[in-house]
């Protein structure tokens, strides 16, 4: 018996057996106290499809689901699992509750494909192949990036591509909430951040245009919604971090409050995509004022030890022009425009850090002097400066730009060149490559405006990054794996996940040369089709 099994990501350790388990009218589940709401999840998620009632119990000896605390850390790490499955016995252990969730998405990836529909299926032998894993994930940090200030979605597409993550075992959603067009949390010290900043008139779909479509656009999240989607991924053990960017792309936090930029405005929240020229000021005291009365907000939302603070594609222009700023450089010493975004940044990590959290930022954050509590994400630019911060102690990210952003055409990111990507930078030393906390795919939404459109930008490449986060980089091979996301994309189906026809996966090589000239791709009709 070939000790193959269509499970993604791939597991670390797999044997095969001949016995089965078939859940049956008499199958319970047994949870130690720590895994109460793990077995609450597994008889949610098995109940419906199934028909049957699997009462959870503290103890049981034979036609059961055991979920328990137990197994070596130094070897499973905090998520890694064990699932044992026998005739009349599913055993999942884990040293935390983590990777008992974990071992329970192997599980729901052993049982039949119907087990993914939301309601009663008749006709099914609910039997899971007899088999013992021993599992845990390569890194610690394996992210999905969602753009939400370019287009808003709302909070059920949100609570959806949680669920995706969950199955895949991802565990970072980073949620990128404000933007230059469009302000996307309630923020109750600031009201006309969402009153102004969250709304525009229109939008432009050419990388280019000034003229915008005439349509408004806009939204935001409450804070009741915030709290129902971070309880919500926390359930399923998926960390919200928050980004809320500055000094750059603040366009629609200055729409609102104009005296926070240099030239004090007015402004309008921008209708097109791009670098625009105006940013928060950094001479102004109220500036900083603002963004801790912001910040307190978002820490009161977001329990994650980190906030990410954007820093990207900051424009100096302003900064040159403006007499505060300029005295501001003066006054503290600072060489030029990009040593005051490295105080502007360091203000910031130094208010978080009194409240126990850490920054992250665009790798454009860097610079002499910056705060070694930064995590600097990598997408493009300065790489070499990137590799010498992570050298001289720097926890880090990868999202490299060619490499892992879902929002470029498959012609310049094919399924392939995503599934081979490698996050740690084999110039490193060894030391610190172990600084590579691991690797996050973005999806900028500037051209996705449509669930259809998410769905196939994102799948199937999401899952070939799932798959690098979690194993082993020896044990990867594509050739299995799209063995095994054959039967991952029936699961899809019955999702309802629009994914990407297979014959788009891998353009020609004449395309993916022209594909550099379409990185971020306008509209194009996205066929739907149905759930089974």
């Amino acid at each position: 018996m070939t000790n193959a099994l269509n499970i993604i990501p791939r597991p670390v350790h797999v044997e095969r057996h001949d016995e089965k388990f078939i859940l049956t009218t008499d199958t319970i589940i047994i949870a130690d106290e720590a895994n109460q709401a793990n077995a609450d999840y597994l008889r949610s998620f098995l109940s419906t499809p199934t028909g049957l009632d699997l009462p959870i119990r503290a103890d049981g000896t034979t036609n059961a689901i055991h979920l328990h605390i137990g197994g070596d850390k130094s070897i499973y790490k905090s998520e890694g699992y064990q699932l044992t499955v026998r005739a009349g016995r599913i055993e999942i252990s884990a040293p935390e509750p983590a990777g008992i969730f974990y071992g329970i998405q192997t599980l729901r990836q052993l049982l039949p494909i119907e087990i993914e529909t939301q309601k009663k299926v008749a006709g099914v032998t609910w039997q899971v192949p007899g088999c013992v894993i021993r599992d845990w994930p390569r890194f610690a940090w394996r992210g999905f990036m969602f753009d939400e200030g370019r287009h808003f979605y709302g909070k059920a597409t949100v609570l959806r591509l949680i669920d995706q993550m969950a199955l895949q075992k991802l565990n970072i959603f980073h949620w990128h909430l404000t933007e230059d067009q469009g302000w996307r949390i309630e923020i109750k010290a600031y009201p006309k951040l969402t009153e102004i900043g969250s709304q525009r008139k229109g939008t432009s779909y050419t990388l280019l245009g000034k003229h915008h479509d005439g349509i408004p656009h806009g939204g935001f999240y409450t804070q009741d919604e915030i709290r129902e989607i971070v309880a919500y991924a926390a359930a399923r053990h998926i960390m919200v971090v928050p980004e809320v960017e500055f000094p750059g792309h603040s366009l629609a936090a200055l729409t609102a409050y104009p005296e926070l930029s240099c030239t004090g405005g007015p402004f309008e929240v921008s209708t097109r995509f791009g670098i625009l020229p105006d940013l928060y000021c950094a001479g102004k005291e109220e500036v900083f004022t603002f963004l801790e009365g912001v910040l307190n907000e978002i820490l009161s939302l977001f329990p994650a030890p980190f906030i990410h603070i954007g820093g990207d594609e900051a424009l100096k222009g302003r900064w040159k022009k403006c007499p505060r700023c300029q005295a501001r450089i003066r006054a503290e010493g600072l060489k030029n425009e990009h040593a005051l975004q490295v105080y502007f940044t360091n203000r910031i990590a130094t208010y978080l850090k009194k409240q126990d959290r850490r920054i992250i930022g665009w790798n454009q954050i860097l610079g002499s002097g910056l705060d070694m509590s930064a995590i600097p994400q990598f997408w493009a630019g300065d790489r070499k400066g990137f590799l010498r911060a992570v050298e001289a102690g720097h926890d880090a990210i990868d999202s490299t730009f060619l490499k892992t952003y879902l929002d470029h055409t498959y012609a310049l990111t094919p399924v392939s060149k995503a599934y081979q990507h490698e996050p740690i930078p084999v110039e490193l030393s060894r030391s610190a490559a172990l600084r590579i906390i691991g690797l996050e795919a973005p999806l900028w939404s500037e051209f996705i405006n449509s669930r259809a459109r998410f769905d196939y930008q994102v799948y199937p490449r999401l899952t070939a990054f799932a798959e690098t986060g979690w194993t082993p980089r020896e044990q990867k091979d594509w050739p299995d794996f799209l063995a095994r996301l054959e039967n991952f994309l029936k699961r899809l189906d019955k999702l309802g996940v629009q994914y990407a026809p297979r014959e788009e996966w891998e353009p020609s090589k004449f395309d993916q040369f022209f594909g550099i000239f379409t990185i971020a791709q306008p509209q194009t009709k996205i066929a739907s089709r149905s759930a089974d």
